[in-house]
């Protein structure tokens, strides 16, 4: 069986990935909380799929990068569904524990503009898990930049290291 996503440069998963998040970081100032931003939040997280296929990994890394995309979706769908937040959100803080686990891994074989902030934006999620209890959301809130401009240096690079553009040989 063919994977038609196999042809796919990680360049578009990444450039979806940001189109779907923008709408959902620029929310958490203008509109907190709205049950709508959950479909460009799932949309992010079905592109993050693609992302993380796309990018090298070990095995249990992948594992982890597809482990919190379940449970974010998941609990997108329960938010989506009137599911209490305190239900919800804390499968989502569980999923972020291997966000973080995803992006470090991902992250440290690259550029460093790539190494610095998916190793920043995994920190910062996979330590939040553990607090959330004690510290409000908004100490989470500097992971969406990072994320975003992440993503946007993936999309540039064509992955987490300069993939250089094939050049066409003319005769």
């Amino acid at each position: 069986m063919n994977d038609p996503a196999a042809s796919l440069s990680p360049r578009v998963p990444a450039l979806a990935a940001l189109l779907f998040f923008v709408p959902v970081v620029i929310s958490f100032a203008v509109a907190p909380g709205r049950w709508w931003i959950n479909y460009p939040g799932i949309l992010f997280h079905l592109s993050i799929f693609l992302l993380v296929a796309k990018l090298e990994a070990p095995e249990w890394a992948k594992a982890a990068g597809y482990g919190w995309l379940v449970l974010d979706v998941t609990s997108g769908v329960m938010t989506m569904g009137n599911v209490a937040h305190d239900i919800a959100y804390f499968e989502r803080y569980g999923g972020h524990i291997f966000a973080g686990i995803w992006f470090v891994t991902v992250s440290l074989p690259g550029s460093r503009a790539v190494k610095i902030t998916g190793v920043l934006a995994g920190l910062l999620l996979f330590l939040y898990s553990f607090v959330t209890r004690f510290v409000p959301p908004v100490a989470l809130s500097s992971t969406s930049p990072l994320i975003l401009i992440w993503l946007g240096l993936v999309a540039w690079q064509n992955g987490v290291r300069r993939v250089p553009a094939l050049r066409a040989v003319t005769h």
